[in-house]
């Protein structure tokens, strides 16, 4: 330093006044200081200039020390170190202050001036001043050597001037001194950054930790992330003077956080479905393009149909199940649905049969597969590296997820190959819980339909056809049915039921339902009757059922009568929706019946609604998984079922092809709900068939009866079956006559069998016994029996009914029973 310049500065510091920052003291007061304070020294130690800065820290001015030794102001030497004492290089001190305080100082000394002269300048500053700018000294450099870290200083035309990046680099360095953002960065990112620390320069108000992605000008296709930390600068009077920026490379940080995501997103979507292709759907969705470009699952053979895969799971026993994205372009050996081609051994496979994920350069797997044409069947292009990991899941290898990452994209390392078997696992937990729940499923739909009945009928009454669809959500088969019971007197029984639960405890209380209704259709009971009977029922199975699982035995139920003869319908309703009525002219409606409670309750009663039917009506019975869905309650839904009924049942088209028509309109696509329905298109006997005669009250009505016959006989060319028949009618009319009441009357129906009907006024039950050697009576309907096909006895609210039927040589059939026509629903 020049003697002459230092003499200014002390000649200004003199004349100056105290303007500056804030001074502190050993008592705590407060006194004004601005940058270091300076002083010359004579050879001897006395001050000979005395700055302002030196006032400023003090109180004394300059003509106050001037000429004095310095050490007089110094507050902790003693008194015979104030002569011989030798003026230190630096040191720390404490100095008097003109108020009587003392100030910690640290100082500095050197010699000025020429080689002769022996005046010494001296530089003093608080000693916290020093210490917190040794500090920031301290900070600023660790910073500046941290790789992952930049600082730039930039001026307000954001111009770079100061940075701690090394001169020619650019990876991770995103200026140089002298440089603009735009120098490096691509244009866009570039004037991103800039808006940002324009704003700061603009606004005072600091930016933290905002993440960027920019992409470098001399590599524009890679992205990286940084994290831009920004603060304004100023000068002692506050007005800006640039920019201080920390660029933070920010790649690890947030691929942790895409890999917590990722991991977060597979636990959300994957697993939702049961069903196993939508859950590998899931899976490969979840990983392109988050994870890499290209995404493939492929499973086991068996897996698909819910078995277990087998033990030594390899090359050509896959296919695949899930593609993403769909749009990806594929080689022509990787396809939806479509077996995966068998692969060479190759050492690196063994940890995949381990369970470990395998990691292949594009170089790895050309060498692994050893065959050109191989590798561009099965390589998408542009891949130069893919992850393998393989669905492990409860001692089972069920498939394998492949990831491909093409282009520009980094190379799968081993920190994502661990990812990857955490993603793994999980999913192949989801979609070994989909395939178990798949053969589950399928076990119950099996035993569902195997005791549902016949798709298809046809009898005298009716041509049916019935159709089942099994749920396809996570709860199973929900016990819903059908049926067409061929009854006495050529009439049919419809019925359309739904149990309560899921599963095969659901299939199982249908079957027994489906039996007891059977049962009681036997029993010729009116419709009104049999639900009673069938609500009892149900009630025992309740009390039967484990503790806690009464209350899910149950169910509804819709039980119809057709009858040909008359042409008229009778039907009951345990809280089961309501028939759909097709009529010939075209126009459908939903029949108005009162449904009784579900068959839950039992004891209350039940109503008996009776409509007519013209033949080639159509007769819809349904559950309500066919009608009701999350967007419609079961009003739209017997809507649209009038409407498409109305639309696509033709009298030329077969019941079971309409009946499919029907669910493809109406069910959805992954039922939630079983659906069950039954079509019944009717049919009348024709009046020539029928033959009507009321009994006199009169001993003689047997005989006159046989009389009777043998005209109608002769008419239908029923001969061979004249005596047969004479002999039933006149056991029946005899009993009748003796036993029952007026009126009485007596039917013959002719189709596939002959039926004979005696009705009369009497509620008696008739009781098939075996007379004694002695006995007088009792024979007669003994001798039915034996001479008829079969033989019963119905009530109705006006008396009894009590039939014989007996075959017909040449016609269908036998004893009514229909002719089966077994077809899958």
């Amino acid at each position: 330093m020049d003697i002459e310049n230092v003499n200014k500065a002390c000649s200004a510091g003199a004349s100056q006044g105290s303007t500056g920052v804030p001074g502190s003291v050993s008592s705590g007061r407060l006194h004004a200081f601005d940058g270091p304070a300076a002083a010359v020294l004579d050879h001897r130690g006395a001050v000979v200039r005395w700055t302002g800065t030196a006032e400023d820290l003090t109180g004394f001015r300059a003509e106050d020390v001037c000429g004095r030794p310095v050490r007089e102001l110094v507050a902790d030497l003693p008194d015979d170190d104030l002569r011989d004492a030798e003026m230190p290089a630096s040191g720390r001190v404490r100095l008097w202050h003109q108020c009587g305080d003392t100030i910690d100082v640290t100082f500095r000394t050197t010699k000025v001036g020429g080689s002769g002269s022996a005046e010494i300048l001296v530089l003093a500053a608080p000693t916290h001043h020093v210490t917190h700018h040794e500090q920031g000294a301290a900070l600023l450099r660790a910073l500046s050597a941290q790789s992952g870290i930049t600082i730039a200083v930039h001026d307000t035309n954001l111009t770079t001037v100061q940075t701690n990046a090394a001169p020619g680099t650019l990876d991770g360095r995103p200026v140089q001194p002298g440089a603009r953002l735009s120098d490096v960065l691509c244009a866009e990112d570039a004037e991103n950054l800039e808006a940002v620390l324009r704003q700061v320069l603009e606004t005072g108000a600091p930016v933290v930790r905002r993440n960027q992605q920019v992409s470098w000008r001399h590599d524009p296709m890679r992205r990286h992330a940084l994290s831009l930390s920004a603060f304004r600068l100023e000068d002692t009077r506050g007005r800006p003077t640039g920019v201080a920026a920390l660029y933070i490379d920010n790649a690890e940080q947030l691929r942790a956080r895409r890999h917590l995501d990722l991991a977060r997103e597979v636990a959300e979507r994957v697993g939702e479905s049961l069903d196993v292709v939508r859950t590998a759907q899931d899976l490969a969705d979840v990983l392109a393009p988050a994870f890499g470009d290209l995404a493939a699952v492929d499973l086991a053979h068996s897996v698909f149909d819910g078995d277990e895969p087998s033990k030594q799971l390899g090359g050509g026993d896959m296919r695949n199940a899930a593609l993403a994205p769909a749009t990806g372009v594929w080689p022509a050996g990787i396809k939806r649905g479509e077996s995966i081609p068998p692969l060479p051994d190759h050492p690196l496979l063994l940890s995949f049969l381990h369970g470990k994920p395998v990691v292949f350069g594009l170089d790895d797997f050309i060498a692994m597969v050893s065959d050109p044409q191989l590798v561009e069947y099965l390589v998408p292009r542009g891949a130069h590296s893919v992850l393998v990991a393989p669905l492990h899941a409860r001692g089972l290898t069920l498939g394998a997820i492949t990831a491909w990452r093409c282009g520009r994209s980094d190379p799968f390392t081993e920190d994502e190959a661990d990812l990857m078997k955490q993603i793994a696992s999980r999913g192949a937990l989801a979609i070994d819980n989909a395939r178990r729940y798949t053969r589950e499923h399928r076990a119950a739909v099996a035993l569902q339909q195997s005791l549902l009945p016949p798709a298809t009928t046809d009898t005298p009454a009716a041509e049916t056809a019935g159709l089942y669809l099994p749920a396809d959500s996570g709860t199973g088969s929900s016990g819903d049915w059908y049926d067409a019971i061929a009854l006495p007197s050529l009439r049919l029984a419809l019925v359309a039921g739904d149990v309560v639960g899921h599963g095969m405890p659901a299939s199982a209380t249908m079957g027994r339902l489906r039996a007891a209704i059977q049962t009681l259709a036997d029993l010729e009971l009116e419709p009104d009757e049999l639900l009673t009977r069938l609500a009892d029922l149900i009630q025992r199975l309740a009390a039967e059922a484990p503790s806690g699982d009464g209350d899910i035995v149950g169910g509804t139920c819709l039980y119809a009568v057709y009858d040909p003869v008359t042409r008229r319908c009778t039907m009951a309703s345990a809280g089961h929706p309501p028939p759909v009525l097709l009529r010939p002219d075209g126009t459908a409606e939903v029949v108005a019946i009162s449904p009784g409670p579900p068959l839950t309750l039992s004891g209350m009663p039940y109503e008996t609604t009776v409509i007519d039917v013209e033949p080639g009506s159509v007769l819809a019975l349904y559950t309500d998984g066919l009608v009701e869905r999350g967007d419609r309650d079961i009003g739209q839904g017997l809507r649209r079922l009038t409407e498409a009924l109305a639309a696509r049942c033709r009298p030329d088209r077969a019941l079971d092809e309409t009946g499919r028509a029907l669910l493809a309109d109406l069910a959805d696509q992954a039922p939630r709900d079983d659906a069950a329905l039954l079509l019944a298109r009717t049919r009348a006997i024709p009046a020539t068939d029928i033959a009507h005669w009321e009994i006199p009250a009169d001993p003689t009505a047997a005989s006159k009866a046989r009389e009777w016959i043998a005209r109608q006989f002769t008419m239908w060319g029923l001969d061979d079956l004249l005596f047969t028949t004479e002999l039933i009618v006149s056991e029946l009319v005899t009993n009748a006559v003796r036993y029952g009441r007026s009126p009485m009357d007596l039917r013959l129906i002719r189709h596939n069998v002959l039926v004979c009907e005696v009705t009369d006024s009497s509620s008696t039950q008739p009781r098939l016994r075996r007379a004694r050697t002695t006995d007088e009576g009792g024979r007669g309907l003994f001798l039915v029996a034996q001479l008829g096909g079969r033989w019963g006895c119905r009530h109705g609210q006006n008396g009894k009914t009590i039939w014989s039927e007996q075959a017909i040589q040449g016609s269908p059939g036998s004893y009514g029973s229909p002719r089966w026509v077994a077809e899958s629903p």
